[in-house]
């Protein structure tokens, strides 16, 4: 099972930094070599161990303490959904590379150097939405800043290049914590608002304007046929408003400042699992950075 996780937009997972910083201090740490180089290195492995350790808890936490929530019935706010993923429009979304249908796609390409170095080429990551479906009812699914974990990865090589690419694809199960919002077509309508701009619209076509109202052809729309014209606006903006008002509310999933925001196509117990190893993970790191920050501590330094 091959896992990414994608942070923002394509700037890599919280862990995947912490731990990457983590192993530059190791390799800064081995390469100098001196005593104080190891200090340095070692506090601050301590205090990043520390940090994904809190991190990785307050994820697991956000996921084992949130009830699931049906989308129907589902309250404002922070919430935990569950259902199928499917495809926003009739014409699904494509891969670049691949070409294979998803829900939603990152990709990278490398480029081996005369060195036999991997040189980032290019790398995006979509941002259209898609519906998720609880059988209860739809909402869209904005994936921009969500961090997504996903089981579909597929790497290849052609030549000097490499390619990754992740997915979610149409047909997942996917679990989302984030932000609902529930809004209804109808909501901020203004009538007055609405026949000012109608007629103010009107105004800007003089020629359209006369050949309409302008009834004893004097090139003029005077009182009497302006009043014509502002019924006719107010009947038209209220024809508009009991249709927006038939038409359904529209649910949405989004972001939410200073909360986990995870969409993810495995199930949420074994999300919650991986969070725990995580944070186990930057456990054992601290205590071996502490320790082995002790013993360099306790040593001469070198003159």
């Amino acid at each position: 099972m091959t896992w990414h996780l994608s942070f923002g937009r394509g700037l890599g997972s919280l862990h995947a930094g912490i731990a990457f910083v983590q192993f530059m201090l190791l390799v800064v740490g081995f390469k100098i070599a001196r005593r104080e180089v190891w200090l340095g290195a070692l506090a601050g492995m301590v205090l990043l161990a520390l940090l994904g350790w809190v991190v990785a808890l307050r994820r697991r936490h956000a996921i084992t303490g949130m009830p699931t929530s049906r989308i129907a019935s589902a309250a404002q706010g922070y919430v935990e959904l569950q259902g199928i993923g499917r495809p926003l429009d009739v014409n699904p979304l494509h891969s670049p590379l691949s070409g294979a249908a998803c829900l939603w796609y990152r990709y990278q390409v490398e480029h081996k150097t005369s060195d036999d170095k991997w040189e980032l080429v290019e790398q995006a990551q979509s941002q259209a939405s898609f519906v998720l479906d609880d059988g209860s009812g739809l909402c869209l699914v904005d994936p921009d800043g969500a961090e997504i974990m996903t089981r579909h990865c597929k790497r290849w090589n052609n030549g000097d290049y490499r390619y990754v690419e992740w997915t979610l694809r149409q047909q997942d199960s996917i679990y989302v914590l984030g932000n609902f919002l529930t809004r209804h077509p109808h909501q901020g309508l203004d009538a007055g608002a609405d026949v000012r701009e109608l007629l103010a619209g009107w105004k800007q076509d003089r020629p359209g304007l006369l050949k309409r109202f302008d009834l004893n052809h004097d090139g003029e729309v005077d009182e009497r046929e302006w009043e014509l014209a502002r019924r006719l606006a107010r009947g038209e903006v209220e024809m508009k408003h009991r249709e927006l008002r038939r038409q359904p509310e529209l649910h949405l999933v989004e972001g939410a400042p200073s909360s986990l925001y995870l969409i993810s196509n495995h199930e949420p117990e074994k999300l919650a699992r991986r969070f725990l190893w995580m944070a186990a993970g930057q456990l054992v790191i601290f205590f071996a950075a502490l320790g082995w920050l002790a013993w360099w501590w306790q040593r001469p330094p070198t003159l």
